[in-house]
């Protein structure tokens, strides 16, 4: 298995990987600068250009139909999804690091993402989307306009929902619940 199939998803084609490297890289950047701009340490620097290559990258690698077919392959269910945005630990690990993103800030964060998350898969297939939209714009309200964070970091929380709640959850544009037959309504 190489890099890219672990990164990325098996069979990504080499647009998509291009893409997502560029994406990953350029978030990294960004996200760095804007540490260093704020008078970051070394350390906080690292720390921050990391969670950007993660998030910029990971919320273009999610939405690639590589990685959809891959994480939305049969077999996969709730539990994987959930899982993987469990693991998604980056809100406390900016806490350890960051002066004024706390840990209250952190949880809040989390949490939301992990209720919003559970919320998604809950939802009846033909719900999924909306449902995941809608947690994605009132948590990047909560994330950009309630909760204290640096103002070096207000893209966090809104790139972290795009990454989960609208990339990794959904699947491919046109999939459909096999388990629902899809019978089309009358025109009146």
């Amino acid at each position: 298995m190489t890099i890219t199939d672990r990164l990325i998803a098996p069979n990504a084609t080499r647009s998509e990987a291009a893409l997502c490297y560029s994406a990953a890289v350029a978030g990294a950047a960004v996200a760095g600068l804007l540490a260093r701009h704020a008078g970051g340490s070394a350390v906080l620097i690292i720390v921050v250009a990391l969670v950007g290559f993660d998030l910029f990258g990971g919320a273009v690698v999610n939405a690639t139909d590589s990685a959809k077919r891959w994480f939305h392959r049969p077999g996969r269910d709730a539990r994987h999804h959930l899982a993987f945005v469990a693991i998604h630990a980056q809100p406390f690990l900016l806490a350890l690091v960051v002066p004024g993103f706390g840990g209250w800030t952190a949880a809040a964060i989390y949490g939301f993402v992990v209720v919003a998350a559970i919320a998604v898969t809950a939802t009846p297939f033909h719900l999924r989307t909306p449902v995941a939209f809608a947690a994605t714009v009132f948590g990047a309200t909560l994330t950009t306009a309630v909760l204290a964070v640096p103002t070096f970091l207000v893209w966090f929380g809104p790139v972290l929902l795009i990454k989960l709640l609208l990339a990794h959850l959904l699947p491919e544009p046109g999939a459909v619940d096999e388990r629902v037959p899809v019978t089309p309504r009358p025109v009146a």
